[in-house]
């Protein structure tokens, strides 16, 4: 098998799950979220596309129900060995099939937590599932459960975290090191993925965000490559992934001379990204974090420019997107704990004056001061 964990990880984390399904007073747990499956047991796969459930009760018996690609995945991926499959078929079923999967497990009568926010339970499958339940079981929202346990990484967990940050490290040098007038967008961004894949790192959970000129005001990735002209700007998103494990990166490049304003905005950023770190402390809200970047920005006069969130929680997560929980913004009160990992991204789109500055990086939650994974500096470099 392929585990990228000692099996005592995975039986630690299954104690920690069954403790907290007794706590909220349940019997088992439906999972359809892939991270939730690759947490607990080590199952690796995008087949999370298709109806797929992974169901934990109580008493600690491991089933997954998939379709037959993912048999030998999950065999070979996983520590799960009850693995049954649905088969395709013009009139398939999968949730009476799972249904039937959780009989023979002796679920009948029992309260069941459902993962009913997860992209592999959509909103068709979702009233098929209930359907197919109905009278068989007590189904609850259990969609945060196991996200909460996934909060705080373990010592082998925050090793693969580092080891994804200096593959972001190593794409960031990549950028710096093409980006100029005259430079193609698409060599920038092949040059940096492969520096995350000659590392050893994976794909990340959504493509690597590149735009320039008035796209440089952008924080999503679009299709379509430019070539950066003689004076421009590039901003970037993007990071490494090891194990599925991500750490984070944003910057703005200036191409040719730097205006007074990106200067400004800049400075901004700097600022308030030091002002998150001081927020971000155990046993404190998430949310204050949020309002020291407001505080800064603001009063810099560039509230037109900023986000109204500033960050977020990473680990290993899968496409569509590398987002994980939970998010910065005002009032969050998720409370900051030692392992946690955050992506702390300074975003400014000033529309009026047509110019982008971003500062963004990874940090652990420590006892003390947050951990910064980054070894890059926090300076604006321009090209």
């Amino acid at each position: 098998m392929a585990l990228h964990f000692e099996r005592a990880e995975f039986d630690g984390r299954k104690r920690k799950t069954i403790a907290a399904l007794e706590a909220a007073g349940l019997d088992g747990l439906l999972m359809f979220r892939q991270e939730s499956m690759f947490w607990l047991t080590g199952y690796d796969t995008f087949g999370f596309c298709f109806f797929q459930c992974l169901y934990l009760d109580a008493d600690g018996r491991i089933m997954l129900l998939t379709r037959a690609p993912d048999l030998r995945q999950a065999q070979n991926t996983s520590i799960i060995e009850d693995i049954r499959i649905w088969v395709d078929r013009a009139d398939a079923t999968p949730p009476d099939d799972l249904r039937a999967a959780l009989e023979t497990l002796g679920a009948s009568g029992k309260k069941l937590g459902v993962e009913y926010g997860a992209y592999g339970l959509n909103a068709a499958l979702g009233k098929k599932l209930d359907a197919a339940l109905d009278g068989f079981a007590d189904l609850e929202d259990a969609s945060d459960l196991v996200n909460h346990l996934r909060l705080v990484k373990s010592t082998k967990e925050l090793e693969y975290v580092r080891m994804a940050a200096e593959l972001g490290d190593r794409a960031l040098e990549e950028a710096h090191n093409l980006t100029g007038p005259g430079a193609d967008e698409g060599e920038i961004l092949a040059a940096m993925q492969g520096a995350v894949f000659k590392g050893g790192g994976d794909y990340l959970g959504n493509e690597f965000i590149i735009g320039s000129g008035a796209d440089a005001l952008l924080c999503r990735y679009f299709t379509g490559r430019k070539i950066l002209a003689q004076q421009d700007q590039l901003t970037l998103e993007f990071g490494g992934a090891y194990r599925h494990y991500h750490a984070c990166l944003m910057r703005t490049i200036p191409v040719g001379s730097v205006s007074g304003h990106q200067r400004h905005m800049f400075d901004a950023c700097a600022e308030a990204l030091s002002a998150c770190k001081d927020a971000l402390r155990p046993g404190r809200p998430i949310g204050e974090v949020f309002d020291a970047h407001a505080r800064v920005m603001d009063a810099n006069g560039l509230r037109h420019a900023r986000l109204n969130a500033c960050g977020y929680s990473l680990g290993a997560v899968f496409a569509p997107i590398w987002m994980d929980y939970p998010m910065f913004y005002h009032g969050n009160p998720v409370v900051a704990e030692p392992g946690m990992v955050f992506f702390l991204h300074m975003i400014l789109m000033d529309s009026e004056a047509g110019q982008a500055m971003t500062l963004g990086e990874t940090v652990i939650v420590t006892d003390a001061e947050p951990e910064r994974l980054s070894r890059m500096p926090l300076e604006l470099v321009a090209r």
